[in-house]
């Protein structure tokens, strides 16, 4: 007995193995063209003030934190900018020592409340 594929054809390529079509392993990310699309849904903004606003407020959180300012979202969580000391590292394909050169990070911590609504 032959295989058949998704289509309801044989597989001869395959020896006779059936094709499944896999969904992406990964979680759907909430996009910003997404918070624009939900912007426009429940509030009823038009799409253009919805793109806007969203570009808006990420806008405000980039340049804060460009310019060395947390930002604190109440119940959800707190942006901070870190700034990591140089140090030693290593080519692991190759073992060569190479300096990592200091730099700023951001880190995320999560509210009280936002952990609390994730674990149930």
């Amino acid at each position: 007995m032959q295989a058949r594929d998704e289509y309801g054809d044989a597989d001869e390529e395959h020896g006779g193995a059936v094709k499944i079509a896999v969904e992406s392993l990964e979680t759907p990310a909430l996009t910003k063209a997404r918070l624009a699309e939900l912007l426009f849904e429940q509030i009823g903004l038009n799409k253009r003030e919805s793109k806007d606003m969203v570009d808006a407020f990420f806008d405000l959180i980039t340049g804060s934190l460009v310019n060395g300012t947390d930002v604190k979202i109440s119940n959800f969580g707190n942006f901070h900018i870190r700034t990591k000391a140089p140090r030693p590292g290593r080519n692991p394909r190759t073992g060569e020592l190479i300096p990592i050169e200091a730099r700023r990070v951001v880190t995320f911590h999560a509210s009280h409340k936002l952990k609390e609504q994730i674990q149930g």
